[in-house]
Order: C-alpha cells, then sequence, then structure tokens
C-alpha cells in the first residue's frame, strides 16, 4: 500500500544515520538536508550525538511518534525496528535500504516475510528491502547521486534495481530530463512496479500529475495489473517506455513443438508492451532518450526537416530516420530557392538544410522558421548544431531557445559538441531543454515510439467463434499431449478458421475415395509422429490412386504411425500462425510468414490473446516481410483482411481454452482472396 506518509511525511527518522557521507547512512541525512526537506528529521544511532548538525537519539525509545523510518542498519535488526517502530511510534512508512534479504539466503526471506507482516498487520506502506530509496518533490530519502533536477512535470521513474536506476539517473541528467520522482523498489515485498503503477492511474490528475513513466523491470509478478494500469495511464494522456531485463532467447525453456517453441518470455513481453501501449527500450540510452522525446510535443506525421552545420551527421541522420520508416523530403521550389537566397553561398536546402560551418546564429533562425512556417510538408525539425571548439555557442543556443517556446512542430536539439562547448550545452539544459547529443541514437528511439500501438480495446470481441462448443470439445479431451487431427479440425471450425479439406483415415480404400472426390493431386501425411517431415512422412503432389496407395503402405509401416491424412493440395503464399501459453501472461500468439521466414528469419511478430482487430493489423503491419504479404515484384498480395480474421478469431479461441499450451497453424496458403490452414497441431494439457 502507498500512503501519504510514505509520500508527504510530517517526520522522518533515519535509523542508521551517521556523518559518514561515503556509506549509506550518511549519503541518505546529506541528501535529505540538501533537498530541503520541510519536515522534521529525526536520526537514531547509539555510537553519535549529533549527525551533520541534528541532535541524534540513541535508541528508538527515545524518538516521539514519526510518519517514516528510513533504516540502514544491518539486516538482523530490521524487524526488530519495524516492530517496534509500527507498534509505538506511529510509523506508517518504511523504506528499507539494507540488504541482506530474500535475495541472499532462506534466513533473510524469512526476516523480509516478518517486516512484511508487521507491515500488513500496521497498514503500514513498505518500499524495498535492499533499494536506494524513494526521491520526490518533498523528500530526498535516497544514498546514491546524482539527485536529478527535479519538477512536477518531469519523469516518473520506477526501478526494480537500485544500481541501475543510479546509472539510467546518469544517462537522464547528461540530456537534461528532470524527473517528478524515482521510485527503487528493491526486493519489492510489498510494493512492486505494478503496485505503484496502480497508485499512480487511481490517483492520476492530468492537471498536475507527471505524463511520462519511465520503467526498469526485470520481474513482472502481475502481467495483468500492470496491462491494466499502464494502459489505463496511457488512455489518460501518459507515455509509457521500460526496459525488461532477462528477457533473452536463450533463457527460455526448450519447447516440444516445433514453431511454436519460438514463443519464449522475451515474447510474451513484447505481446504484453504492445498490448498495454508501451514503448519497448532494450539501453539504458535508448530508455532516457525516449523518456526526452516524451517531453516535446507530440506530432502525428513522418516527415521530417534537418537544419545542420555538418554535412555529415545530417546524411547519418537522413539515414536513420529513412530506415526508421520515417521521411526527410526533398525541399524544392520558389519557397526553397528563397531560403537558400538568405544563407552563404555554397548552403543547401534540399533537406538536409546545411547552412554550413560558418553559418550563422541568425540563419539558424530563418532556417526554422522556413521549416515552421513556409515548408507546409514538414512535421517535425531536428536541428544538428555543434563546434569545433573555436567558437561559443551561447547566441545560437539563445535562438534555438527562443525557437523550440515559439514554434509549433516540435523541435529536437542536436548539440554534439558536450565537451567543447559543455557550458553552452548547460546553460540550454538549465533553461528546462532536453539534448539529443547522438544523432542516430535520437532515430533509433523515435522509431520505437513510432512503432508501438496505442493500447488495444479491453473488451474481448467474440464475434461468431463458438466459444459453448470449444468448451464442450475441450472436457471430451481427456488425455494430454497432442491432439487427435479430427479434434484439432473441429476447434478450428468453432473459430470459423477455414480449412483445407482432408480426411483421416488407417483405412487405404476409404482415403483413396475421399481423393476421387476433392480431385487429384492431393498431400498425404502420416498421423502418429510429432514430426512428419523427419520420418519421411509427407508426400506431396500425388496425382494417381495407385501413387497414393503406395504412400500409405510406406507410411503405416513408420514408428508410431496411427493412420494418413489425406487434403487437396493447394498453392500459394504460406503464412504461419503459432501461439505458446506463458504462466501468469497468458497465451501470445504469433503470426508471420511460413517457411524460412519463420524457421530460419525467425521474422515473426507478437501479440497477447485475445487480440483486437487493431492490434492483429499492428502485428501484420510490423513484420520485415509486410511487403510480401502487400504483394511485390508483380506477385499478387495476400488477402490481408482475411489474415487478420484468422488471427484475432484463433486469439479468442485460446482465450477461452487455456488447456492449449501450444498450437502450431503451418503452413496457411494465401491463394487469391482466400487463406486457408493446412496443417496445424495442439498440445493439450488438462
Amino acid at each position: 500500500m502507498i500512503n501519504q506518509q510514505l509520500l508527504n511525511p510530517k517526520s522522518i527518522v533515519v535509523v542508521g544515520g551517521s556523518n559518514n557521507v561515503h556509506k549509506p547512512g550518511g549519503a541518505i541525512v546529506r541528501n535529505l538536508l540538501q533537498g530541503n526537506y520541510q519536515g522534521t528529521l529525526r536520526i537514531i544511532n547509539p555510537k553519535e550525538d549529533e549527525v551533520q548538525g541534528i541532535k541524534v537519539y540513541h535508541r528508538a525509545e527515545e524518538i516521539p511518534e514519526t510518519d517514516l523510518a528510513i533504516l540502514v542498519v544491518a539486516a538482523k535488526f530490521c524487524p526488530g525496528y519495524v516492530d517496534y517502530l509500527a507498534a509505538n511510534k506511529g510509523v506508517r512508512a518504511f523504506i528499507i535500504i539494507s540488504a541482506g534479504f530474500s535475495e541472499e539466503t532462506k534466513e533473510g526471506a524469512a526476516m523480509e516475510q516478518h517486516i512484511l507482516d508487521t507491515c500488513e498487520k500496521y497498514d503500514c506502506a513498505l518500499i524495498g528491502p535492499n533499494c536506494i530509496g524513494l526521491l520526490n518533490n518533498v523528500h530526498h530519502s535516497v544514498f546514491t547521486k546524482p539527485i536529478p533536477k527535479l519538477n512536477p512535470q518531469g519523469v516518473d521513474f520506477i526501478s526494480g534495481s537500485g544500481a541501475t536506476a543510479v546509472f539510467i539517473l546518469e544517462s537522464a541528467v547528461i540530456k537534461g530530463l528532470q524527473f517528478n520522482s524515482v521510485w527503487s523498489i528493491g526486493n519489492g515485498k510489498q510494493i512492486g512496479i505494478e503496485d505503484v503503477l496502480q497508485y499512480m492511474d487511481e490517483h492520476f490528475d492530468p492537471e498536475k500529475d507527471s505524463k511520462v513513466k519511465l520503467l526498469y523491470i526485470e520481474n513482472i509478478s502481475d502481467p495483468d495489473k500492470l496491462l491494466l494500469h499502464a494502459s489505463s495511464l496511457i488512455r489518460k494522456g501518459c507515455r509509457i517506455a521500460a526496459i525488461k531485463a532477462g528477457s533473452s532467447e536463450s533463457g527460455s525453456r526448450a519447447a516440444s513443438s516445433h514453431t511454436g517453441a519460438i514463443a519464449s518470455s522475451d515474447s510474451a513481453v513484447d505481446a504484453l508492451f504492445r498490448k498495454a501501449g508501451i514503448v519497448r527500450c532494450f539501453s539504458r540510452d535508448e530508455l532516457t532518450t525516449v523518456g526526452c522525446i516524451f517531453t516535446l510535443p507530440r506530432f502525428s506525421g513522418r516527415n521530417i526537416a534537418i537544419v545542420t552545420h555538418a554535412g555529415g551527421p545530417g546524411v547519418m541522420l537522413t539515414d536513420a530516420l529513412s530506415k526508421g520508416g520515417f521521411n526527410v523530403p526533398k525541399l524544392e521550389g520558389p519557397v526553397a530557392d528563397e531560403l537558400k537566397a538568405q544563407l552563404f553561398q555554397g548552403s543547401s536546402v534540399s533537406n538536409p538544410i546545411d547552412i554550413l560551418a560558418t553559418g550563422t546564429p541568425e540563419q539558424l533562425g530563418i532556417a526554422i522558421d522556413y521549416c515552421e512556417n513556409k515548408f507546409e510538408n514538414i512535421d517535425a525539425i531536428m536541428v544538428i548544431f555543434g563546434t569545433p571548439g573555436l567558437v561559443q555557442l551561447y547566441e545560437a543556443y539563445d535562438v534555438l531557445h527562443k525557437k523550440i517556446l515559439e514554434c509549433k512542430k516540435p523541435i529536437f536539439p542536436i548539440l554534439p559538441s558536450v565537451v567543447t562547448a559543455g557550458p553552452e550545452v548547460q546553460e540550454f539544459l538549465g533553461r528546462g531543454h532536453v539534448n539529443f547529443s547522438d544523432e542516430v541514437t535520437l532515430a533509433t528511439a523515435l522509431t520505437h515510439v513510432l512503432r508501438t500501438p496505442a493500447p488495444a480495446p479491453a473488451d474481448i470481441e467474440i464475434g461468431d467463434v463458438d466459444v459453448p462448443r470449444i468448451w464442450k470439445i475441450i472436457d471430451s479431451i481427456h488425455e494430454d499431449g497432442f491432439i487427435a487431427p479430427q479434434i484439432v479440425r473441429q476447434l478450428l471450425e468453432c473459430a470459423k478458421i477455414p480449412m483445407v479439406p482432408e480426411k483421416v483415415s488407417s483405412d487405404k480404400a476409404e482415403l483413396v475415395a475421399f481423393a476421387e472426390e476433392i480431385g487429384y493431386p492431393v498431400v498425404a501425411k502420416v498421423v502418429g509422429p510429432v514430426h512428419k517431415s523427419d520420418v519421411g512422412g509427407v508426400s506431396l503432389n500425388i496425382r494417381t490412386a495407385r501413387h497414393l496407395e503406395e504412400e500409405f503402405d510406406r507410411m503405416m509401416q513408420i514408428k508410431d504411425a496411427k493412420g494418413v491424412m489425406v487434403q487437396k493440395m493447394l498453392k500459394g503464399t504460406e503464412l504461419f500462425i503459432g501461439a505458446k501459453y506463458e504462466p501468469r501472461f497468458g497465451h501470445v500468439v504469433l503470426c508471420g510468414l511460413g517457411g524460412i521466414f519463420v524457421e530460419v528469419l525467425k521474422d515473426v511478430s507478437s501479440g497477447l490473446a485475445p487480440l483486437s482487430e487493431g492490434e492483429c493489423r499492428s502485428m501484420i503491419h510490423s513484420l520485415r516481410g509486410y511487403k510480401i504479404i502487400q504483394g511485390t515484384r508483380g506477385q499478387k498480395g495476400v488477402n490481408e483482411e482475411a489474415f487478420i480474421k484468422i488471427i484475432q478469431r484463433l486469439s479468442i479461441l485460446l482465450r477461452f481454452a487455456t488447456q492449449i499450451k501450444e498450437i502450431d497453424i503451418n503452413p496457411l496458403l494465401a491463394d487469391g482472396d482466400d487463406v486457408v490452414a493446412v496443417d496445424a497441431r495442439i498440445l493439450f494439457k488438462k
């Protein structure tokens, strides 16, 4: 629980506060004092009489009632202090900096649980243990540096790691990113990242509260809570970016079912973030760069103007933006000629607008004004302006400052000379601006923002999926493992997923009659072995009854063969849909092009069931091979709407059948307007 004693305490006691500012106990006191805490600050230390100018209490019994206690003593002493302070001194919030709890030993875990039980008994908030503390506009209860510039409209930052939080703050401060609060949750025994988001969501004030949230996550303990409150905050106008560490493919367990095994915990994280509308980042620099982007005005278009006085960075930025899906449109015609006439000879205005290294602050302002007022096809402006160390840039950065305040189009300042023009950059940041010192990092981060969809609708769109029949079929399955093809077919029928005509039988004559009915050529596949191709259990382009009979006889000799499936042979573009059940997350649905695109290139997109139509469309559009789906080099494209419907219907089927642990529909064949499931397998666990 998060309460006012934690957020806005009228009094704080630091248990273990000291004069040694090179240790956590002394550093906490220093930061509280330098942060101008307005309440009453108390110290408990049996060995000191005065700490940093503050009178010290030697025992907990001596202090008056206090709102918040910060514990910076050995772990073994913490349970006793929590018990006494909660029961006798009215403490209703604890920040436990100390380590040595569940992250280390079973005994530590028991102490941590004891502390939680006490906090629950007395309705106390608990941050930690094993954290760097909490920083907000009221109190700086952290023992680390840097202390970023605080601003009520700055960033709310929540981290599952104290050390990483410090490094992220380092990255943010040099960019000028300001903060409203910093939460280091440590072991998160009571208050985790999801709980902080819940509090921010339920108490959100659009007039007063920060609208930017940055997260560093090492464990998602409650995906549903994270999804609910992150998406709710984003719908209220907030923007959220996050790093999720520890989700690599190599860390996922092996799965038994072919391409469905691609769905790892990392895919689950991707799917969750996409559903919530969270921008996913992969490094500290990316996270803080996205945070800086969030502080600038939003823009909806993709056309960027680059104003630079250095050709190389302009070229690199153009390349990076183009790769990320943005446009750097050519500027030409009378307006471009008019601008060029006001610049030095040799300048270029085609975009990038290169005003040359000799370009003046006045010319910088003129170029920005043209992008703002006269080039109508421009949505945002990026300004690259540094120095070789021969001139001062105060005047140029003063022009940039004024234009950022005046212009309606967002201006992204790229000031690379953080060493040779350090004082000038610092003065610019001191006026409340941010700086993107590397143009390619900015373009990469902006691409992450561009490719993150809006939060998905909360309602489930069931449509014409036959949920009661799905439940009835699921209840009729009594054995775990891969279920029979005819049951797979029944489940896909419930979801209205089109399937190629097929028949499964151990009767050769029955299969020959079926082939005659649907017409040759047909495909024969052995039923029983999981990986049919590996055992020679697939035969294509069968054109006669005799050929089919020979293949039937051969396949029935394969180990574990229970029968043979005969299907109408179709041609078309191969597509793929698969899914895997991830504990706590639910089903992660994957889609992509079939064949080598999924097997080798792993060009797949993920979503968390159930999926809306918009989510399915976003998944398809995010594929690297999307141009093939659209149609390329004279080839007819895939019926995208039919593909979307199949993905969505499969996700609804899975939402109501959690016993399906893996499903692999590969391939789907797209031919003309039709998209048809050719082969599918389902791993079932009751």
